[in-house]
């Protein structure tokens, strides 16, 4: 099982790394990440260059797709020949977006009618697609989910994780990286994060 985490040029470090990071502590259990651009090397919001694992057409074959954010996500989006390279199938597979990421989604037009997860700063964009921001860090409808703020990485992972290989395996990984004594309420604010945030669909 392959996830493409999604870094473009001027990628926030947190968003792209944590993901990939927790992720890859499923390594023996076959699930496996891989930082994906669309050039061989990517700039950070901070200047660390980044050489991608894969190209961007790895997202046709990876099971799941995490979008990670950035300074240059409007860019991004008003690339047309950049964004057709992301032919994402969700009737296949688990899609996620970070903080900007969701204007990414939201111009593939993979968000329908569902609300999402931004960071404050690109809300008022994202709104501007005619998506509802929620006031939470993570949302999940179906095989899509949004996650908002940088730390709430880790929520995206944890559903990712939870739905690929259970939620035991996804206990595991944040318990594992969890800080020294705070291991139990650090994963259950991951699960209960995660469950809420499913929850809505009632």
């Amino acid at each position: 099982m392959q996830v493409a985490v999604v870094t473009f040029d001027g990628f926030n470090e947190l968003d792209s790394f944590i993901a990939s990071a927790l992720v890859n502590r499923c390594r023996k259990d076959g699930l496996e990440a891989f930082i994906t651009t669309p050039t061989p090397v990517v700039t950070s919001m901070n200047g660390v260059e980044v050489t991608g694992q894969r190209p961007m057409e790895f997202v046709t074959e990876a099971d799941a797709v995490l979008i990670g954010s950035g300074v240059k996500t409007r860019d991004v989006v008003a690339d047309d020949r950049l964004i057709s390279r992301l032919p994402l199938d969700p009737s296949r597979q688990l899609i996620g977006s970070q903080c900007s990421g969701a204007l990414v989604l939201a111009r593939l037009g993979l968000l329908g009618g569902m609300p999402a997860c931004t960071d404050m700063t690109s809300r008022p964009f994202v709104e501007a697609c005619d998506v509802t921001v929620l006031d939470a860090p993570f949302h999940a409808e179906g095989n899509i989910a949004t996650a908002g703020g940088c730390l709430a990485s880790q929520y995206l992972a944890t559903w990712l994780i939870t739905r690929m290989l259970g939620e035991d395996a996804a206990r595991d990984v944040i318990g594992y990286v969890a800080p020294v004594g705070e291991n139990q309420e650090t994963v259950a604010r991951a699960m209960r994060a995660v469950h809420a945030g499913e929850a809505v669909l009632g």
